[in-house]
């Protein structure tokens, strides 16, 4: 204390101001290196690191009965007017579906476990996987940071239709989201007819949406 005491005046100002400039200059960095897009973020893990494809996932996905995603119709380039560019990561499965070459008639049902609308709708898509030929449903199980409960969760339903997982928030700011459930109807040309962001309580309900939008019946 007496050598800091002995220190002249400019000398403690000077520190005194050097350590904030310092600290703040560090948090500034730290800012721009989180602003900067992650390597790989649409790949098999994304910035939350949750890895939707372990083998444990893959041997639940498997026992459950549920599809993976490598029989998804896709074109090989992005369709106009479809689905935004984002390669999201099959749950449960191996590899990523790039959205936007997607082709339909097609309906992606997006949901989380924890939603109670979509576990209250999640039978009806897949009945209407069971039924409506010619019509592909997937799931986009939306930030939902419990992947074993969502694999769990789908096969109590018996869902057995394919879904992808979006742990990292990328779908929703590219279509501005409002909610869960979501439904999106995508044509066979890749095109993204509607969204609808409600939860359907009744299979003619779906029905109904799915001959407005795609002229599929179920």
């Amino acid at each position: 204390m007496k050598r800091l005491a002995a220190l002249p005046g400019w000398v403690l100002v000077v520190v005194w101001i050097a350590v904030p400039v310092t600290a703040v200059a560090l948090l500034v960095e730290s800012v721009r290196s989180d602003d900067e897009p992650a390597v790989g973020r649409a790949g098999l893990l994304g910035s939350t690191g949750i890895d939707v494809q372990t083998a444990e996932l893959r041997r639940q996905r498997v026992e459950q009965g549920i599809a993976d995603c490598s029989g998804l119709p896709t074109a090989r380039s992005p369709a106009a007017d479809g689905l935004p560019a984002l390669q999201l990561p099959c749950l449960g499965g191996r590899g990523t579906v790039d959205l936007a070459t997607l082709r339909g008639p097609a309906v992606l049902n997006v949901w989380a476990q924890s939603c109670a609308g979509c576990r209250e709708e999640m039978p009806l898509f897949q009945r209407l996987h069971a039924r409506a030929a010619g019509l592909t449903v997937l799931g986009v199980d939306y930030l939902d940071f419990q992947p074993e409960r969502a694999i769990a969760f789908a096969g109590r339903v018996g869902v057995t239709y394919p879904s992808v997982a979006d742990v990292d928030d990328e779908l929703g700011p590219a279509l501005r989201l409002t909610g869960l459930p979501t439904t999106l109807f995508v044509d066979a040309q890749g095109r993204l007819v509607a969204a609808e962001a409600r939860t359907f309580t009744s299979y003619a309900e779906l029905v109904g949406a799915v001959e407005e939008h795609l002229g599929v019946g179920g």
